[in-house]
């Protein structure tokens, strides 16, 4: 059973690029959002975090479902984070933080999530970047 590994989700963009908060539904009606946020000793530094943010999930704002839309949700997120690198040219370090599922235990390995980002990085960054995973999280650096 192959996947289609095209199909990206309608997105709602921010009004002000600048604002770096992006949203999407899922046909099963999952809401996400997809936040960009820059250090404040290093503004060419962007954190990014995405995840369910439905009434649903009462303040687990950063969870992440499988309901068989995974391949979806991680090509919207491929097209989100490619546009802000269009808009903001400068930014030279991106981070992504695997938050791990409840239950599953902290270590320094990473866990089932980081290896799911680790198959779509290469498809974000293209030639120019450096990839660092320690642990759950991902650093991605011009290089």
């Amino acid at each position: 059973m192959s996947q289609s590994y095209s199909n990206v989700l309608p997105i709602e963009y921010p009004s002000i690029p600048s604002a770096g908060v992006y949203y999407f539904n899922t046909t099963s009606g999952l809401r996400y959002e997809v936040r960009f946020g820059r250090l404040q000793d290093n503004i060419l530094h962007a954190n990014i975090v995405f995840g369910v943010i439905n009434d649903e999930f009462e303040g687990e704002e950063y969870i992440t479902t499988n309901r068989g839309e995974v391949y979806q949700v991680m090509n919207t997120i491929v097209s989100i984070v490619k546009n802000y690198m269009k808009e903001h040219p400068k930014v030279n370090v991106y981070e992504f933080n695997a938050v791990g599922r409840e239950g599953e235990p902290e270590t320094k390995n990473e866990n089932a999530r980081m290896s799911l980002y680790k198959r779509y990085l290469p498809k974000i960054f293209e030639t120019g970047w450096q990839f660092k995973i320690e642990g759950n999280v991902a650093l991605v650096k011009k290089g």
